[in-house]
């Protein structure tokens, strides 16, 4: 329904705000909107809850108890300290530095994980992987641009890379609002990798966003969000 003021005059909402809006409404109503990480084995990231999520077995919720980013990020220094004392030694290591790196991504410490990265990429530069977590750690910071260069760096080095191109397009559709561009990096995905292991959730998504593809950012409408 439209929000009326005292005076009974309808908002005007621009289709930016009901774009913005229709996505808050999926992620809550549907649980859309995570990305991928790069490397083998790891776990979904819920873009949704990521602001507001300590990181597995440090409490829960939004309750008495969660702990500070201080703490968090005082607990995962305690956690990284013994890789934090190999590197002392073997400083170049790629895969202990991307370790490092996945330690503070894992507890959203993102800023840290990226350094790590780039320190790890400063070594191996031609890694897909680390580079696509690098991308999503700062999708996260909500540096959208410089999250799509990264993405776009890693499939320039790796093509069908499929993490990667299903992150760019959650970054492009929730952070840049280019409904054309996700879509498009999704059905690519999808015709690269027919047996892709989250086909069915693309393909939702490819659904979802489609719903939304006559938004255009600026434009102005007199038709409310719902």
């Amino acid at each position: 329904m439209s929000v009326e003021g005292g005076d009974k005059t309808p908002q005007i909402w621009s289709n930016t705000q009901a774009y913005v809006m229709a996505v808050l409404c999926l992620l809550v109503g549907f649980a859309v909107g995570y990305l991928l990480r790069g490397s083998v084995g790891s776990t979904p990231a819920p873009v949704a809850q990521q602001q507001a999520m300590p990181p597995a077995g440090m409490g829960g919720g939004m309750g008495q108890g969660q702990p500070t980013p201080e703490q968090v990020k005082a607990m995962a220094d305690k956690q990284a300290a013994p890789l934090l004392e190999q590197l002392k030694s073997k400083p170049n290591d790629a895969a202990l530095l991307s370790q490092v790196g996945n330690l503070y991504y894992d507890a959203q410490v993102f800023p840290v994980a990226v350094d790590y990265y780039q320190k790890t990429l400063a070594v191996d530069p031609k890694n897909a992987s680390v580079r696509t977590d690098m991308a999503t750690a700062l999708f996260y910071m909500s540096d959208f641009d410089h999250a799509i260069a990264e993405f776009d760096h890693a499939l320039k080095d790796d093509p069908k890379n499929g993490n990667a191109l299903f992150n760019r397009g959650i970054v492009k559709w929730q952070g840049k609002m280019d409904v054309t561009g996700a879509v498009a990096d999704w059905e690519l995905l999808l015709k690269q990798n027919p047996n892709y292991e989250q086909a069915e959730q693309v393909k939702m998504y490819i659904a979802q966003a489609k719903k939304h593809s006559n938004m255009k950012p600026g434009q102005k409408t007199d038709k409310p969000a719902m």
